[in-house]
């Protein structure tokens, strides 16, 4: 079967739980590209390649080390490139019970968050991962892999192993896992892992800490907004949450929605101020999931118009779109909601009565069965 999506993932850190010489956390980043993108993917890299003198040498995150002037620079770059990054970063401190202590079992069930998560957003999907650990182990990895997500008339992938040595674009999973590294892993954090994060924002679709999601109580105690109300935030962060539980990518509809809900939280955790994120930006980021580019009105009634009707609440503007956090967010939404309906209502009552006035009453243009609640909305 042809794919149109490809990931390439690496991984940062290893299953020891001496945490001050072997680092504090275990990440698994993927970066996922368009299969019609790949050659210039591959081109992009070779140009970091020469522009940052890698030479020979792959392009990979200890190779740089805390040399992090270099590494913002190459990051600079990274963050230009027509790609998606989503990984798991695992808080090693926060794991209990001795399964954790084995090494097959701690790789298969970290490793096993990030796919599970892959393969329900991208259906149809071809990964390839480093030959980490001993290509005997990653064999026995891709037969678990295999046996925990079947194949199906919908969901369709293919695994394979790749040498780092001969794959730029596994280079490129191995610098952006040992970055998060750097942003995350206690043995590694500085006074520039801030900056690297922000360097970095622009491709992250998706970041899953494990093993706890943030709370809403971490998300209030970051906020830094003024305006932030409590009650409305975690009102509307549960529903978010309610929805993301109950459902799964069982169409691309609802991979859309699921991708954006997710991008929602990610940003507002990343923002300590209320920020709205702006569609090109949204859809910059959900097209990496799709095989045909989103299409704005798709977007407004089948992503954003479809989770409204089931309850879900999203504050949105001529800034863009962002989960409500305060009255002023909701103010937004409504006031932006009165733009479009009022206008538009009363172009309908000019109408009806125009058309009532020309036939005597005799056509009334709300008189089907079908615009009876428009009808009483427009009398009342």
């Amino acid at each position: 079967m042809q794919h149109n999506i490809t990931a390439f993932a690496d991984e940062y850190g290893n299953n020891s739980f001496d945490f001050e010489r072997q680092g504090s956390h275990f990440i698994v980043a993927t970066v996922i590209c368009k299969n019609e993108n790949l050659e210039k993917l591959k081109n992009d890299l070779d140009q970091i390649r020469k522009t940052h003198k890698f030479q020979t040498g792959e392009i990979k995150s200890s190779g740089v080390g805390p040399n992090h002037a270099r590494r913002k620079r190459i990051l600079n770059d990274i963050a230009k490139l027509d790609v998606a990054v989503y990984a798991v970063i695992v808080d090693k401190r926060q794991l209990f019970g001795k399964g954790f202590e084995f090494k097959k079992s701690f790789y298969k069930y970290l490793n096993n968050l990030l796919y599970k998560e892959l393969f329900r957003t991208y259906p149809s999907l071809e990964l390839y991962v480093d030959e980490h650990g001993g290509s005997d182990y990653m064999q026995e990895f891709k037969r678990y892999v295999e046996k925990n997500h079947p194949r199906s008339l919908f969901y369709s992938y293919d695994f394979s192993i790749l040498d780092s040595k001969h794959s730029k674009y596994i280079q490129l999973a191995d610098f952006v896992a040992g970055t998060l590294g750097y942003i995350y892993d206690s043995s590694k954090t500085s006074e520039h892992s801030a900056e690297f994060e922000k360097l970095l924002e622009p491709i992250v679709s998706g970041l899953n800490f494990f093993p706890r999601e943030v709370t809403f109580k971490e998300l209030a105690e970051s906020n830094i907004d003024e305006s932030f109300d409590p009650q409305i935030a975690e009102t509307c962060y549960l529903r978010i949450h309610h929805f993301l539980e109950k459902e799964t990518g069982s169409d691309q509809q609802k991979i859309d929605q699921i991708s954006f809900l997710k991008l929602l939280l990610l940003y507002q955790r990343a923002n300590a101020k209320n920020k709205y994120i702006s569609t090109k930006e949204i859809f910059n980021h959900l097209n990496q999931s799709r095989t045909e580019n989103l299409k704005e009105e798709y977007f407004r009634t089948k992503v954003v118009g479809a989770l409204r009707d089931q309850g879900v609440i999203i504050a949105s503007g001529t800034s863009g779109y962002k989960i409500p956090t305060s009255s002023k967010d909701l103010n937004n939404f409504v006031r932006h909601g009165k733009r479009i309906i009022l206008p538009m209502l009363n172009r309908i009552k000019e109408a009806r009565e125009a058309i009532k006035l020309a036939t005597g009453n005799d056509l009334d243009l709300l008189g089907h069965q079908e615009f009876q609640e428009l009808k009483i909305l427009l009398e009342k």
